[in-house]
């Protein structure tokens, strides 16, 4: 455990030991603050157990498809279920107080036809007669038997004719000439209906009343297993009892019930027919003491129901299709299961193999990590995962081939290593040393070597041959053939004395060369000349290569003169140029590796470019003039 966990274990202890003292009596001080840290420390363990989870439990890909599967599949329907029975849930008791609301509508529309009635029937005899006791059901008289046609429904029925009414007036209109709701006279409820019309000239108000008594309750809603009406006030603060309540978040006193007494709670007929409760506030006029007035009255109608019940109510209007409606429902959620059931086991069977291939392939990565690359996966499927298990054989396959490619490829980069070592040793170590001459030169392979040469052979003390070559092609056989250049042409230097070959007479016998000792396709791009400070000449030959630069003051000259590049042809006949040397002039010699490299703009570097270089750091003297010439091509391609 870190010195976390200790902490956290350590809290939840000292919680357990101040809840303790408090179950046994006796509370210590600052529990509640114990309380809170103890909170902290469940809050610490669960993340820890849930970071403890997602790094071992969900390792495994089976485990984490099962945590995907639940998440996307499993718990969106445990909720639509729950949603789904919530929205049940509520509809239901919606459903249930709608039919004690409509009820009682109805039972004071007849309640108002009876006032009516009653008001038409008035005469003065009857009225000073109801003035001592109400008037309730017999058969004696025309009123009477109407009050018995509706005393099955309206239990207690009475009419009394006044010739004023405190309930007109609270109505909040001195004009209001009828009345119909609940009125609230003391703890008791009444279904009261109220008309005022002039009898022999005299305004009367005709009241028709209905004490909302458990007979009555007793005919309210049918559908419903139990109506209980309850007459509440606001509890004044602080205060508490068996008659105090929490209703809507408002602590309110009891001020009467009102219970059906013949209604039971009806049997659930499945276990989906649970007992659904609700209740809804109705409105009503309080009358009695001006202190009772004052205090606001509610009156709640509380119902318990089964969704069977309710649903006859919503088959009613369906008639005989109710059962067909049904069964068409039941119909519906047996393929609904049946659908449930079948993804549930293709997605166990998919789960089964994509977790076996991984583990397939897991197991095979452990034997390449062990070296043994000759372990196959038993292939059992032709999907996705199948071709990436036999790409995977195939892979493993192939490993050993690679490894001993790379082996070979590395002994390869060895020997050309040792070739480059080798074809540096063709070039001067040293330059020459010729008076009234300053001498520079820079070689860099494209690869590990290359078919570019130069070389410098001085002939006399005033005299230096120079010459540079670009071979065709690249890589180990233009190397090859370069050194075969080298050769042949320090063989003529020395065969032909102190004196020398003339530069054309030299070229020639190269060509001659090359054409006899290589294949018909190699060939090389050469510019031979011979230098002499004394005489101040440049004697030169021009095989085919890029023209050099002979630069004095302001000026610049291209060396072209000569022929055919060597090599192609037999017998080839090379012009020889002559140019006289200015003091301060420079000669610059190059292959195409300095001006054919390109820019992003597919732009080469060009000769233009190289002159411009050039004429700006002339001065630099040979050696860094060479440098910053090969420095401004590859910043101008922007790679070496």
């Amino acid at each position: 455990m870190s010195p976390w966990d200790r902490i956290a274990l350590i809290l939840l202890l000292l919680y357990a030991v101040v809840w303790s003292f408090g179950a046994l009596g006796r509370p210590l001080p600052a529990s509640g603050l114990f309380g809170i840290l103890a909170l902290f420390g469940a809050g610490y363990f669960v993340i820890r157990l849930f970071v403890w989870v997602r790094e071992h439990q969900l390792w495994s890909l089976r485990n984490k498809l099962i945590v995907a599967y639940l998440l996307i599949a499993v718990v969106p329907v445990l909720l639509l279920i729950l949603m789904a029975g919530l929205s049940a849930y509520v509809i239901y008791s919606q459903l249930g107080a709608y039919l004690i609301y409509d009820d009682v509508q109805v039972r004071l529309s007849r309640i108002v036809s009876i006032a009516e009635t009653s008001a038409i029937m008035a005469t003065p005899d009857l009225v000073r007669s109801s003035r001592k006791s109400p008037i309730r059901a017999d058969s004696s008289t025309p009123l009477g038997i109407q009050l018995s046609a509706a005393a099955s429904t309206l239990p207690g029925i009475e009419v009394q004719f006044l010739e004023q009414d405190e309930v007109l007036r609270k109505s909040g209109d001195d004009a209001s000439d009828r009345f119909s709701g609940l009125v609230l006279i003391g703890d008791k409820v009444w279904m009261r209906a109220e008309v005022l019309r002039k009898v022999a000239g005299i305004p009367v108000v005709t009241r028709v009343s209905v004490p909302v008594t458990a007979s009555l309750l007793d005919g309210v809603a049918p559908e419903l297993s139990n109506v209980q009406m309850t007459v509440t006030r606001p509890a004044p603060p602080g205060q508490a009892g068996d008659r105090t309540v929490e209703i809507l978040g408002q602590n309110v006193q009891v001020e009467g019930q009102i219970s059906s007494s013949a209604r039971a709670n009806a049997p659930a007929k499945n276990w989906l027919d649970y007992q659904i409760s609700g209740f809804l506030q109705l409105d009503a006029v309080a009358l009695g003491t001006e202190e009772t007035q004052k205090q606001p009255a509610f009156i709640f109608a509380f119902f318990t129901a089964r969704p069977s019940q309710l649903n006859a109510r919503l088959r009613v209007s369906l008639g005989e299709t109710g059962g067909f409606v049904n069964t068409v429902l039941v119909a519906v959620g047996i393929i609904f299961l049946i659908i449930e059931i079948f993804a549930l086991g293709t997605g166990i069977s998919l789960t089964r193999t994509i977790t076996r291939s991984v583990d397939g392939l897991y197991e095979a990565t452990q034997h390449v990590q062990a070296g043994d690359f000759d372990h196959r996966i038993q292939l059992q499927r032709k999907d996705q995962l199948g071709v990436l298990a036999e790409s995977f054989n195939t892979m493993t396959s192939s490993i050993s081939t690679l490894i001993e490619e790379q082996r070979q490829r590395q002994h390869l980069e060895s020997e050309l290593t040792i070739a480059r070592e080798v074809q540096s040793q063709l070039f001067p170590r040293r330059l020459p040393q010729v008076e009234g001459l300053e001498l520079g030169a820079v070689w860099r392979a494209a690869r590990t070597v290359s078919g570019d040469y130069y070389d410098f052979y001085q002939l006399s003390p005033t005299r230096c041959a120079v010459v540079i070559a670009d071979i065709s092609g690249k890589g180990i056989s233009a190397a090859l053939l370069m050194a075969s250049l080298q050769a042949a042409l320090r063989s003529q230097l020395v065969l032909s004395g102190k004196e020398g070959l003339k530069p054309a007479d030299l070229v020639a016998r190269l060509n001659r060369h090359m054409f006899l000792n290589t294949s018909e396709e190699r060939y090389a791009t050469l510019f031979y000349a011979v230098l002499d400070t004394e005489s101040r000449t440049l004697d030169y030959t021009n095989a085919g290569h890029l023209p050099p630069l002979y630069v004095v003051g302001d000026l610049v000259k291209k060396l072209e003169a000569g022929g055919m590049v060597v090599g192609l042809f037999s017998d080839c006949e090379y012009e020889q140029g002559t140019i006289e040397i200015e003091p301060e002039s420079l000669f610059v010699a190059y292959t195409d590796g300095l001006t054919e490299p390109e820019n992003v703009y597919g732009e080469e570097f060009g000769t233009r470019r190289v002159i411009e270089q050039v004429f700006r750091y002339r001065r630099s003297g040979p050696k860094r003039l060479a440098q910053i010439l090969v420095n401004a091509a590859e910043e101008w391609a922007g790679t070496p």
